[in-house]
């Protein structure tokens, strides 16, 4: 029985781009030492001008002349470096990563999740997968190239950004609109959440490793519901208290399935996995999410992109025991299907009913592209060169990413941080996790696979 573990012989491509591949893991590592999280608000959100700088620095150490740009407020730190390519008539492409993380509490954490620790085969930290693992890809690839004299074939441009934990308001949203200089010439862009490994079951006993090219993404909306009523004594008769009105609207919409929308990358996707797997992948069947949990644990992912979701995240109301509050609010996180933004805020409309208001905190559309072009090609000949077992596929990913942002300006976005991940490694909950880690080897192989891509883009 041949299984995933079963690679083919070190051929010479194995060997590219050694002296990246050599301090990769240091770089992430000293990343992570940098508590760069990321809370939502100015005063409490800490750490990003320092590590930019720090990037900076490594980036002019090897000859780079770098631009940091702070975004909107002070200590919102963004690095830009650009390596010019031969043709200068084409477009660049843009290679974006970002420093912030979300916090972590290190009490919860069997490592110290700021100690950058390598240990076990891993690199453990907050960021290691989201995404300071693909930001010391960038960062020890660009310093070979520069130190090499390596020409790419197009311009590179790298970009190591503030605050995407947070929808990118003080980050790529507030460069897009303050600063659409830094993006001059950018056609197409690479970014996180994409290029890595799902390892899935043949018919025939054996396991195919699928690399997941994010090219969709769902709308990302973090919405306030609001309802008033008559503040009064909590020992007196109420009938129209504003938490009790909030508490129904919120359970209704929380508990709500929205329909069953397949987007173009989904389809793909699922035809693909049905390829490979013989599992019954038909949108009409009445378990597909059944079916897609016969993945493991990236189905909470996968799954999510096949209809809308509104969760509720956050209540309040009131400021006494015994004080019946004017007003209750709710914050619901909501990730909508690209082309059902309408019809999803009239079904939210009908759940929550004509007492409670609403209001977009955030919101961003939603993003998709097709898989095709030279650029997909690269992608896939680039994870065939080090993995000729894999097969490269779309999926649509159910969080946002800065390509958001990209997008409005015409840029064409994928995700492409390549790694291949072993079969048991529950990659999904590790993002935002407890004891968050990647792989050593994953990040070695994602160095030589990011560095094809780049120097044949």
């Amino acid at each position: 029985m041949s299984t995933s573990q079963d690679f083919p012989a070190r051929t010479a491509s194995d060997t590219e781009h050694d002296a990246a591949v050599g301090e990769v893991v240091d770089i992430v590592s000293r990343l992570i030492q940098f508590d760069t999280s990321n809370t939502g608000e100015l005063e409490t959100t800490k750490g990003e001008r320092e590590c930019a700088e720090w990037v900076a620095s490594m980036l002019q150490e090897v000859g780079y002349e770098t631009e940091y740009v702070e975004s909107g407020a002070p200590g919102r730190g963004n690095v830009f470096a650009r390596l010019a390519g031969r043709e200068t008539d084409r477009g660049a492409l843009l290679v974006h990563t970002h420093i912030d993380v979300v916090p972590a509490e290190p009490a919860d954490w069997s490592v110290h999740p700021f100690s950058g620790a390598v240990e076990d085969g891993y690199i453990w930290g907050r960021g290691a997968v989201d995404m300071k693992d693909m930001v010391g890809m960038a960062i020890a690839l660009a310093r070979q190239f520069k130190a090499e004299g390596t020409v790419p074939p197009r311009d590179l441009v790298f970009a190591f950004l503030a605050d995407e934990e947070a929808g990118g308001t003080y980050g790529s949203h507030w460069l897009v609109e303050h600063r659409p200089d830094l993006f001059e010439g950018i056609t197409e862009a690479v970014g996180e959440v994409g290029g890595f490994s799902l390892t899935v079951p043949r018919p025939d006993g054996s396991e195919r490793r699928l690399y997941l090219v994010e090219t969709a993404e769902k709308g990302l909306g973090w919405m306030r519901l609001t309802a008033k009523a008559r503040a009064g004594h909590g020992s007196f008769l109420h009938e129209d208290n504003a938490v009790t009105i909030l508490a129904k609207a919120v359970a209704r919409l929380g508990t709500h399935t929205f329909p069953l929308v397949i987007a173009d990358s989904v389809a793909e996707f699922l035809q693909a996995v049905g390829e490979e797997t013989g599992l019954d992948f038909d949108p009409a069947s009445p378990d597909l999410d059944g079916t897609l949990q016969k993945l493991g644990t990236i189905s909470r992912i996968l799954g999510a992109t096949l209809r809308d979701t509104a969760n509720p995240t956050m209540l309040k109301a009131g400021y006494k025991a015994n004080v019946i509050p004017q007003t209750a609010e709710a914050v619901v996180d909501c990730r909508v299907v690209p082309g059902r933004q309408a019809e999803f805020e009239r079904e939210v409309d009908e759940l929550i009913g004509p007492d409670v208001e609403r209001s977009w905190i955030t919101k961003l559309d939603s993003y998709e592209t097709t898989f095709d072009g030279h650029l997909v090609d690269v992608m896939n000949d680039a994870i065939l060169a080090h993995d000729p077992h894999g097969r490269v596929v779309p999926y649509m990913l159910s969080g946002g990413t800065d390509a958001k942002a990209f997008a409005r300006l015409g840029i064409r976005c994928f995700g492409f941080a390549p790694l291949r991940l072993p079969p048991e490694l529950d990659f999904a909950a590790l993002f935002h996790g407890v004891d968050e880690r990647v792989p050593v080897d994953a990040v070695k192989f994602g160095t030589r696979v990011l560095g094809h891509f780049l120097l044949n883009s």
